[in-house]
């Protein structure tokens, strides 16, 4: 009998192969639903975050080839030849978002080896349903979409743990699996170790064709109805803290613990979150108390301006109160002076400063017998909170000549060329010329009419190229292909030098912008690091390997002629890290009267009562050596322009005229 069982088991692996043996071997999956295995999937993305959507020009759903995975290899690329495109099959903009896939009869993904049986078989296909945009490559994604290769750890159809010590693994979720034959593998659980593809795994063997793993039973299920559903998760770390059902004290008490964690930058600015607890808590209480919305909407509003970064904000405002307290005008507009002096730089016509013999360029000494430089730092602007001290004292200069209407103000002043200051009292009045000027001279959407592309450009009369880009927010899709457009035409017309003007944009994808210096560049220079706080570690957490770094264009989309980036206070954020990265090896001049507006974290919303939507910096810029970059200073200019008198009444663009002047040279 002995000799018999022998001589069976030599005729199958002769005759069938090894293979089919430890087929054999392997218990069968348990199976649901077996209609003959998926044609068709069909699910639903949805999100919380309130900026999922922004920028986004060209969403997908896809199949992404999980091999990435498999060999936990951070740099996978996945295959144009895998990537199984989806329908969305509802308006993006309005989550939940649905979609379906029709499966391809044989499908190319990578084929991997997943049973860890010590023999080398022709291994099966495994899909998570994934969402990406296309931004940079043509019909398929391609490195720069896929932040330099990998797999999706949020809006796809596996659930991620959320531990840092087990970065990216799958623990949950859904997976798409396709076997050429009968003969193949798939791991039932995640075995001891709790870890997915690996020596410890329980394996059965699996029908040929598509079936549907479900990775939250145990053991694992596999679906082979001809129809599935297969939604995409969030995940934890990308869904909004929604506060909004609390009360107004539970949420702000929240608030501040999410601040007290979460916020970047607690110790740069020297944050005592138990004193602006004790502050501002008496406000919410009360507003509470006595059921007033429009109180608790203030004391937000008042709780954000207390908070030095302009990252800082909430959609709390009221504008009552801003136009009480701006409504008045004495009808002058002021500027500081790089030699300290604080003059008139408008002055509105039959005003009531200049009914006083108020001058054009006259040195304004004091208002309500305060010294000029103490009511312009007493200012508090509508616009805080401000991350640097240049971009805060400009508005503060703004602020300092508005009152509310039919009020007095004493104005002690000092016209061009006279020999003794002179004091009068003035009337407000209802006029904004002068508020729209002060505007308009510091650069925030100055002349802007909301018709313009994301990047215009144009070859100057000097024959030097001119791009604006006024966002990164913009559709990402469109904006790189105008930016690969300019790079083609400047190449093609062998234009010399380039001025890059960023004085109006207030920044938008951080990713976009830095790919975007990418092409002036032959090197995949590590740009930064981000930490963010770690719920299971307890503080802050680095990335051993960070993302952000060029992922070059191919060489003819490059340009190698001389550059000069304009900027000032309103290029904030994202504008500020094209700016920075186009210092690396001193590719570009940077000029300017003043730096960058110093946004140097990456933020995150969250929502509060009476449906308001706070915004905080979650995430803190590092360079290689460890330091904070950015955040609280800005990209400050390699060629500064003074502000003058004949800077500040030149009927030109000074700032413009010094970039032509030294790309000229």
């Amino acid at each position: 009998m002995k000799f018999k069982l022998v001589l069976i088991v030599s005729f199958l692996l002769a005759t069938m192969g090894a293979g089919a043996i430890m087929a054999q071997e392997m218990p069968p999956a348990e199976i649901i639903n077996d209609e003959g295995g998926p044609v068709l999937i069909t699910g639903q993305l949805s999100y919380t975050d309130p900026l999922f959507v922004a920028g986004v020009g060209e969403p997908l759903i896809i199949l992404e080839d999980q091999a990435g995975f498999v060999d936990r290899n951070e740099s996978f690329l996945l295959p144009p030849e895998s990537q199984i495109m989806g329908q969305i099959t509802s308006d993006f903009y309005e989550s939940p978002v649905s979609y379906s896939i029709a499966l391809p009869i044989e499908p190319q993904a990578t084929l991997k080896d997943v049973d860890h049986d010590g023999e080398t078989d022709t291994g099966v296909m495994i899909y998570a349903v994934a969402y990406w945009t296309n931004i940079f490559g043509p019909a398929f994604l391609e490195e720069r979409d896929l932040f330099g290769g990998g797999w999706s750890t949020a809006y796809a159809s596996t659930h991620i743990s959320p531990n840092p010590n087990q970065k990216g693994e799958v623990i949950g979720g859904k997976y798409l699996i396709y076997a050429p034959d009968d003969a193949q593998g798939f791991p039932s659980g995640f075995g001891d170790d709790g870890l997915l593809f690996t020596d410890d795994d329980p394996v059965v063997s699996i029908p040929q064709g598509y079936s549907v793993v479900n990775m939250d039973t145990d053991p694992f299920t596999f679906d082979r109805s001809q129809q599935v559903t297969v939604d995409t998760i969030e995940g934890e770390g990308a869904a909004a803290d929604d506060f909004s059902n609390m009360s107004y004290t539970e949420a702000f008490d929240a608030m501040i613990e999410k601040f007290r964690t979460e916020y970047a930058f607690t110790e740069l600015k020297n944050l005592d979150w138990d004193a602006i607890s004790a502050e501002f808590r008496p406000q919410f209480e009360e507003a509470e108390a006595n059921s007033d919305p429009i109180a608790y909407v203030r004391a937000l509003q008042h709780f954000t301006w207390a908070i030095p970064d302009g990252h800082v904000s909430s959609s709390a405002f009221i504008n009552e109160d801003f136009e009480r307290d701006t409504g008045g005008s004495i009808g002058i507009a002021i500027r500081e002076l790089d030699d300290e002096r604080v003059i008139v730089s408008y002055l509105y016509d039959g005003g009531p400063a200049e009914d006083a013999g108020v001058e054009l360029r006259a040195e304004i000494l004091s208002i309500n017998g305060q010294p000029i430089k103490d009511a312009v730092s007493a200012a508090v602007p509508y616009s805080s909170p401000f991350s640097s001290d240049h971009a805060k004292r400009l508005q503060q200069l703004r602020y300092a000549v508005r009152f509310p209407l039919g009020t007095q103000v004493e104005l002690t002043f000092k016209n061009p060329g006279a020999s003794e200051p002179e004091t009068v009292m003035l009337d407000t009045i209802d006029e904004r010329d002068s508020w729209s000027f002060s505007f308009n001279a510091i650069g925030t959407n100055a002349g802007q009419t909301g018709f313009e592309l994301p990047l215009e450009y144009q070859l100057l009369d000097s024959g030097i190229g001119y791009v604006k880009i006024y966002s990164f927010f913009d559709n990402e899709r469109l904006t790189v292909d105008l930016w690969e457009r300019l790079m083609q035409d400047l190449n093609q017309q062998q234009v010399p030098g380039l001025i890059i003007d960023m004085r109006q944009n207030g920044g938008g994808q951080g990713f976009l912008a830095a790919q975007m210096a990418a092409y002036f560049f032959d090197e995949p220079y590590q740009l930064y690091s981000f930490g963010s706080y770690d719920k299971e570690l307890g503080k802050f957490y680095f990335d051993p390997n960070p993302r952000f770094r060029f992922y070059l264009p191919s060489e003819d989309k490059r340009y190698y002629g001389d550059i000069a980036v304009l900027v000032g206070p309103a290029c904030a954020s994202a504008c500020e890290f094209f700016s920075y990265d186009m210092t690396i090896d001193n590719r570009a001049a940077i000029i300017g009267q003043y730096p960058t507006a110093g946004l140097g974290g990456g933020i995150e919303q969250f929502f509060m009562p009476e449906g308001q939507v706070v915004q905080l910096p979650i995430s803190r810029p590092v360079d290689s050596d460890g330091n904070i970059i950015i955040e609280g200073k800005g990209v400050a200019p390699t060629v500064k322009v003074p502000v003058d008198e004949e800077t500040l009444f030149t009927s030109g663009d000074p700032v413009l005229e010094a970039a032509i002047n030294y790309l000229q040279q």
